[in-house]
């Protein structure tokens, strides 16, 4: 059986609780949680993607033709929330974060949260799913 069938239960685990773990991450910081989150773990890639997740506030800046406004205030959240997102993803993952990016979509309203990770501890890349 390959690792990624052997790991597959296991991977889904995982991915869900880096999903849950963004929407909580998000929530805390902006007073709103997202309404939908997955995530996909591919080899050395974590990506996990946000939807709904504008405040009221932030719907009526977009509204009022303000998006860039909008945006400028998700990069802030992203940039203060960046350090607990790692050490999220590197302890559900098991694994280090070598990289970290994060952006913003107005319409539709998504975000996504990317984790570039370093080479697994024994040197080979990583079958997680």
């Amino acid at each position: 059986m390959s690792g990624a069938s052997q790991n597959g239960a296991v991977g889904r685990d995982v991915t869900s609780a880096i999903s849950d773990a963004m929407a909580s991450l998000l929530s805390r910081h902006t007073g709103r949680g997202a309404t939908s989150s997955w995530t996909t773990f591919s080899r050395d890639l974590i990506v996990c993607v946000i939807g709904d997740a504008l405040t009221t506030g932030e719907k009526s800046l977009v509204q009022y033709g303000r998006p860039e406004a909008v945006l400028s205030i998700r990069r802030a959240y992203q940039e203060s929330m960046a350090q607990e997102a790692i050490s999220i993803v590197e302890e559900l993952s098991g694994r280090g974060v070598a990289a970290f990016m994060s952006n913003n979509h107005i319409d539709p309203d998504l975000a996504v949260e990317i984790f570039v990770l370093q080479q697994a501890s024994d040197g080979r890349e990583s079958d997680e799913t």
